[in-house]
């Protein structure tokens, strides 16, 4: 298995981790996920109202739960934002995070 389907494997376990059997991510379960999971490329959700902002722009089709589809879409937002991080360049280390929220 190569690298990249290994990570998709680790996204798709990491989701039903923190959904459980219903599949879909509350507001409490989103938060535990980002401050446990991505902490490295997020600062940590403190404020509930960065939560509920993220939170409502995730939830595409307002049932107030984000499903795997809508997880996805942070995911990408994530990686696309954070991926002048890891271009090399000459001389320079990379970043420790990448603040998005």
């Amino acid at each position: 298995m190569s690298d990249l389907e290994s990570c998709m494997i680790t996204i798709i376990q990491t989701f039903h981790q923190y959904s459980g059997q219903k599949c879909n991510l509350k507001k409490a379960d989103l938060k535990e996920l980002i401050n446990n999971e991505m902490n490295n490329f997020i600062v940590k959700i403190k404020e509930n109202d960065t939560l509920d902002k993220l939170f409502a722009d995730l939830d595409q089709n307002g049932d107030l739960e984000i499903d795997f589809k809508e997880f996805i879409a942070l995911i990408a937002m994530v990686t696309s934002a954070c991926n002048e991080l890891f271009i090399p360049k000459l001389g320079q280390r990379k970043p420790e995070k990448c603040c998005l929220i």
